[in-house]
């Protein structure tokens, strides 16, 4: 049971002594994603309630599935723009179709990660590099900013880029469209939630701030003169919907499901790993994976849209005492009950408080610091941070994470296209070969050349392998007899540089120049053999170490 269903494993080993930690967690928790949920479905384009059932569904489903004793997932700020991006244009300004398309991305993204589980495709997290993520959380965190300012200032939304949003607001700014109470409201929230945070003791600060706004509204009368979310809609979430999603928009809806998929697993496994570290623990990542696919097609067929682990509600669960998942199954009864008995209190909110926590929590995710630490450490690497910066943020958000998945992979391409590379020797007082770069006193052997090349073999740098052993034998100070490849970092060889390998081999031959290789891995030379050219690298071509092959030079050649 426990590696199928390893939160019901850790829900029926339940310790009666965890209930009162797991009942406080819960009811703190349930305080902050009743605002969160409906602020993050504002983000994204949908109904308030639909942030609310995305909150409760999925804790229910995770306590089942979620290998993490205390990972709280729901809706997410990362997330609110791919999903505006994705559904808002096919649902041609339509909220109940908005609502069935979110409703169908979440369910796809689901059936995604669930297939992803049974096969085994958690290393996928692999390919977003933490350059890259902090670029794309960081123009994620600028894109859902600039988003919330309409709503913030009270005026229409003109929709678009971040650059297009931003001169709309210029334009609305100077022909004094701004509406005074939304913007009071609005820079009031934040003015509350920084001011708690900066409280020496824990103070709610965005419960604090939604409860004051809907006391001030309802109290003055404001609910018609201030733009609010409204009242709930009573009764459960209607799953009907659905089915009104056409074929082509499912088509249309499979790329943005297949970029969400992987940021918010990656997301999520990021979360999850660090805090079963805290505790001594491991998860495994196809288990969370698996639990975040169910989570999201349960909340897809139930009302919700896309959710993923959270970074901002988990820290509150487990700051007030959670010890097991149960915490959130208390925390999404609580928000139910709200539904239930006060639907009617939203009537009284206004739509810019809720635009104020999306843009207090876009800010808090924003992350400088690695950006200074990078620059200082890493050209390259800041040039990607910055380049997926930009794309998220000035391209499209979908877009953006193509180019951060397209920029890992040319990362890495380069890397191993153009390795570091080099001619060993020896060293006085110092045992084995090293790096000629680093110690241009070493001493070589006459007549030998022993090359260096760290990365595996494969189409993309057959030829600056084979360019690298041409310099050194065109370079050394004596006619070359042998040539030795320190061959521990070769750890993989295809075709294409296989053959490369054989062309080199031959024009070293015709030259009178021996190839051999020191410290190859087995694999690899399982792969020549395959490959059909052990008759051409024999078991004399193949030493255990540069040291070993150094002494078989010297006593071929009569040297000391």
């Amino acid at each position: 049971m426990g590696s199928v269903l390893p939160g019901l494993k850790i829900v029926l080993d339940y310790r009666r002594s965890w209930l009162k930690s797991d009942l406080a967690a819960g009811a703190a928790l349930s305080a902050a994603l009743i605002p969160a949920g409906m602020a993050y479905a504002a983000a994204a384009g949908l109904p308030a309630v639909t942030g609310l059932y995305a909150s409760v569904i999925p804790l229910l489903v995770y306590a089942v599935f979620g290998p993490s004793r205390v990972l709280i997932v729901g809706p997410d700020s990362s997330l609110a723009p791919m999903i505006a991006a994705a559904v808002l244009p096919l649902a041609a300004a339509q909220s109940g179709h908005a609502v069935a398309l979110a409703g169908v991305l979440s369910l796809l993204i689901g059936v995604m990660l669930i297939v992803g589980r049974f096969l085994k495709l958690d290393f996928v997290t692999g390919l977003l590099s933490k350059p890259i993520r902090v670029g794309y959380l960081n123009g994620i965190a600028l894109v859902v900013m600039a988003s919330q300012l309409p709503r913030l200032l009270g005026v229409p939304a003109p929709g678009g880029s971040v650059a297009d949003t931003l001169a709309g607001m210029a334009r609305a700014l100077a022909r004094g469209a701004v509406h005074p109470l939304a913007l009071l409201f609005g820079v009031g929230t934040i003015a509350v939630i920084l001011g708690c945070r900066a409280l020496p003791w824990k103070v709610p600060g965005v419960l604090l701030a939604v409860l004051a706004s809907m006391a001030v509204t309802a109290a003055a009368g404001l609910g018609a003169a201030v733009p609010v979310v409204g009242a709930l809609p009573a009764g459960p979430p209607a799953t009907a919907a659905l089915a009104s999603v056409r074929p082509a928009e499912v088509l249309a809806l499979l790329g943005p499901a297949a970029g969400i998929a992987l940021i918010a697993f990656a997301d999520t496994s990021v979360l999850s790993k660090s805090l079963a570290r805290r505790r001594g623990a491991h998860v495994n990542g196809n288990q969370e994976m698996g639990a975040l696919g169910f989570a999201n097609a349960a909340c897809g067929l139930f009302g919700g849209f896309p959710v993923s682990g959270s970074a901002s509600r988990t820290p509150i669960a487990l700051e007030a005492g959670a010890r097991t998942p149960v915490s959130g199954v208390i925390a999404a009864a609580l928000v139910v009950l709200f539904m239930v008995a006060a639907p009617g209190v939203t009537a009284f909110l206004p739509s810019s408080t809720l635009a104020a926590v999306v843009i207090v929590a876009a800010a808090s995710i924003i992350d400088v610091t690695t950006l200074v630490r990078l620059f200082r450490m890493s050209r390259t690497e800041t040039a990607l941070l910055l380049a997926t910066f930009l794309g998220v943020a000035f391209v499209g958000v979908l877009e953006g994470v193509v180019v951060a998945i397209g920029l890992s992979l040319i990362a890495f391409v380069l890397r191993a296209w153009d390795p570091y590379r080099t001619e060993l020797a020896s060293v006085d007082d110092m045992p084995g070969y090293h790096d000629l770069n680093r110690h241009p006193d070493g001493h070589r052997v006459p007549g030998l050349v022993i090359a260096r090349f760290d990365a595996p073999l494969f189409f993309a740098n057959g030829a600056v392998f084979t360019d690298h052993i041409r310099t050194l034998v065109a370079r050394a100070p004596d006619p070359v007899r042998w040539v030795v490849v320190a061959s521990e970092a070769i750890t993989d060889l295809d075709t294409t540089a296989l053959d490369d390998l054989v062309e080199l081999d031959d024009e070293l031959a015709r030259s009178g120049i021996s190839l051999v290789f020191a410290e190859m891995k087995g694999p690899i030379k399982d792969r020549l053999i395959r490959f059909g050219v052990s008759s051409r690298f024999g078991p004399d071509h193949f030493f255990p170490t540069v040291h070993n092959a150094v002494r078989s030079y010297r006593r071929e050649f009569g040297l000391p």
